[in-house]
This record gives C-alpha cells, sequence and structure tokens, in this order.
C-alpha cells in the first residue's frame, strides 16, 4: 500500500500545470454532463484547448486534431443545449435507428480514412507518427460520434463513452500520457453513472408526458 501511494505521489508530482488542469476540467465537464448541467459545455471548451496545447507538446499530433474536433463540438454543444422547448429544458431522448445508422456509416466510412491522412500526413510534415494511427482515428469518429449524441440529449451517448474511454486507457497508458490514462478511467466511472441517472431523468419525463 505504501509503495501504491508513492507511486501515485510520484506521478502527480511529474505532471504539467496543463495536464492537471487538463484533468481536473475534463473530470468536471463530464461530472457536469452526467447530472445534465450545461456548464459543462463551457468547461469541456477549456479542457480541450488545454488538451491541444498538452498532446502538440507531447507529439501526439493525431491526438490534438481529436482535441480540436471536440472543441469546435462543445461549441455546438453548448449552442444546442441553449435552446429551449417551451418552458423546460431540453429533454433527453432515446437513440433513433436513423442515428444508429448514421452513426456506424459515420465510424466505418471515416476511420480509415483518418488513419491513412495521419499516416501521410506525418510523413509529409515529418512530425511523429501516431502510435496507432487507425486505432486512433476509431476512437476519434467514435468520441465525436458520441459527443454529437450528448449535444443532442441522447441517452445512449453514455454507452458509447463508456466503451471509448475504456479503450482510451489503455491507449493513453501504452504512450505513457498517464494524466489521460487516468482521466479517461475517471471518464469511465462517470459515464457508467452518467447513463444511469439520465436514464433515471428520461423515465422521469415518460411518467411527466
Amino acid at each position: 500500500m505504501h509503495q501504491l501511494t508513492e507511486a501515485l505521489q510520484q506521478w502527480w508530482l511529474a505532471l504539467t500545470w496543463p495536464e492537471i488542469v487538463a484533468v481536473i476540467t475534463g473530470s468536471a465537464c463530464v461530472y457536469l454532463a452526467a447530472i445534465n448541467n450545461i456548464w459543462n459545455w463551457p468547461i469541456a471548451i477549456i479542457s480541450t484547448v488545454i488538451s491541444v496545447y498538452v498532446m502538440a507538446k507531447t507529439g501526439f499530433y493525431a491526438d490534438m486534431l481529436q482535441y480540436c474536433y471536440l472543441t469546435v463540438i462543445n461549441v455546438y454543444g453548448w449552442v444546442i443545449w441553449t435552446k429551449r422547448k417551451g418552458d423546460d429544458k431540453r429533454p433527453i431522448v432515446r437513440i433513433s435507428r436513423k442515428q444508429i445508422i448514421w452513426s456506424i456509416v459515420a465510424v466505418v466510412m471515416i476511420s480509415p480514412i483518418l488513419g491513412f491522412t495521419l499516416i501521410k500526413f506525418s510523413a509529409a510534415l515529418k512530425y511523429n507518427p501516431p502510435a496507432y494511427p487507425y486505432l486512433d482515428s476509431f476512437c476519434t469518429v467514435v468520441s465525436l460520434a458520441a459527443q454529437v449524441l450528448m449535444a443532442r440529449k441522447v441517452l445512449e451517448n453514455w454507452l458509447i463513452w463508456v466503451f471509448v474511454d475504456i479503450v482510451y486507457v489503455g491507449i493513453y497508458g501504452t504512450k505513457g500520457v498517464l494524466a489521460f490514462a487516468f482521466m479517461f478511467f475517471i471518464y469511465t466511472i462517470v459515464a457508467a453513472w452518467g447513463y444511469v441517472d439520465w436514464h433515471r431523468i428520461y423515465l422521469k419525463q415518460a411518467k411527466r408526458a
């Protein structure tokens, strides 16, 4: 137990301030989203912008591009959530067959193209090639799909996040970016809780309808 505590202390002391802020704001925004709080979006924007900087400094440019995409999606989500439906806030909905089909098509079609593009651009621009170009691309597209569904308040977005967050724990762990591996571990727990909480709210909505 003492060795584990000491290892955690050393890991924490090795973190840079941008990494610490990214972990804190990232965890906060996921928690706020899980409790259906609109402030998750501006905090998510702060987290993704800082993450762009962290990934650029560590040379993980594929991840940097992903956080650029997510920053744009977070702005989109903030705009969507601010729109009211009557006197109530935007309701939680179930995923539609059309959304499932479009999500699958996007992942299948865009992931290999993005992976190939990352390999080619890394060679052309002479930056560090992505460690797992196709896996990174797959996770990027799945994350974007989940974020769009979250912006639309689709309940099942949380199940997608649980899946992709688990994958990211492994990816960042093997890349040595332990701060982000830890952050996605926390994300996984909060995403599972988010699904349970949103499902409870959805059932209450159904009773009122």
